[in-house]
């Protein structure tokens, strides 16, 4: 165990079914990333059996909670508020970019900003949004 105090501010992700599936996609892009516990619904229970009911994982060191809301809403993820990442080489960023977007949606393509010589926001394909910059 680390040593450090718990994080006390935690993204929280809803999903409406694909709480694993986006878990298991994120952890496998970022170093120093692990799914750290799953709880699961059971028979009879308001979730779909065997769906996310609560879960926690680390993409780069920070934690992130996720479930599979057991209620349809009538809204989602919105790009107002994303995941904003530095990535330390131009070969990290596209990667991460690429796997992101695909099956996604481009809000502004990789390129040059006045802001940064490299970046790209993107919403992937369970509907939530990221910012990828070159951290230079």
């Amino acid at each position: 165990m680390s040593s450090m105090p718990a994080q006390k501010v935690t993204t929280f992700l809803m999903f409406e079914g694909r709480a694993e599936e986006a878990m298991t996609f994120y952890t496998s892009l970022f170093d120093d990333s692990e799914v750290l516990a799953v709880s699961r619904y059971g028979p009879g229970e308001e979730g779909v059996e065997g769906s996310v009911r609560h879960a926690t994982f680390t993409l780069a060191g920070q934690q992130f909670m996720c479930i599979d809301s057991s209620v349809s809403h009538g809204f989602t993820f919105t790009p107002a508020m994303s995941l904003y990442v530095r990535c330390d080489s131009e070969s990290e960023l596209d990667r991460r970019y690429a796997a992101l977007v695909e099956k996604g949606q481009e809000l502004m393509p990789l390129g040059s900003y006045g802001f940064s010589a490299k970046f790209g926001w993107l919403v992937d394909r369970f509907g939530v949004s990221w910012q990828l910059n070159l951290d230079h």
